[in-house]
C-alpha cells in the first residue's frame, strides 16, 4: 500500500502513452489529475473502471481534471485497451513500473487464495499546484467517476 498520504507532494512523472506520446505531471499545472493505477489492461474489473471514467469524461473535463491511466501493460496492450473502449485520455505504459514504484502501488495481493506481486487499484486525485488532495484505495470500478466527483 501506498505511503503517500493528502497533502503530499505528488511524485513527477513521465511515461509513454498508448499513443507513443511522453505524458508528464508537470504538463497539467493549472488542471487537477486523476492518475488511476490499474492491474492488468482488458481485464472485467479493469474495463469497467476505465470505461466508468471515459463515460464521464465531459464531467471532468467541465471541472478542469485530467484523467490518466497508468498500468504495467505495454504500450501495444495500453493502444489496443483504448481502441477497444473508445478512451479518450492517456494510458501510461509503465512496463518498468517507475511510476507505479514512486506512488507506492505495487506489492504483494491475495487472489482465489494465491498470494502475488502486482498493482493496488488505487487513485490519486493532484490539485492545480502538484500535491495530492485525494486518495482512493477501496475503487468502485463501476461508479469510480461518483467517488471521485463526490
Amino acid at each position: 500500500m501506498t505511503t503517500l498520504k493528502i497533502g503530499d507532494k505528488a511524485p513527477d512523472f513521465s511515461g509513454i502513452d498508448q499513443n507513443g506520446s511522453t505524458v508528464q505531471l508537470k504538463d497539467f499545472k493549472g488542471k487537477k489529475v486523476v492518475l488511476f493505477f490499474y492491474p492488468k489492461a482488458s481485464t472485467p474489473g479493469c474495463t469497467a473502471e476505465a470505461c466508468d471514467l471515459q463515460n464521464n469524461i465531459d464531467r471532468f473535463v467541465a471541472k478542469n481534471y485530467q484523467v490518466i491511466g497508468v498500468s504495467a501493460d505495454s504500450q501495444k496492450r495500453q493502444l489496443n485497451f483504448a481502441i477497444k473502449n473508445n478512451l479518450q485520455y492517456p494510458l501510461i505504459a509503465d512496463e518498468d513500473k517507475v511510476v507505479i514504484n514512486a506512488y507506492g502501488v505495487w506489492g504483494p495481493k491475495k487472489f482465489m487464495g494465491r498470494e502475488f506481486d502486482g498493482i493496488h487499484r488505487t487513485t490519486f486525485i493532484i490539485n492545480e499546484d502538484g500535491f495530492i488532495e485525494d486518495i482512493i484505495e477501496k475503487v468502485k470500478t463501476k461508479e469510480h467517476a461518483t467517488q471521485i466527483l463526490k
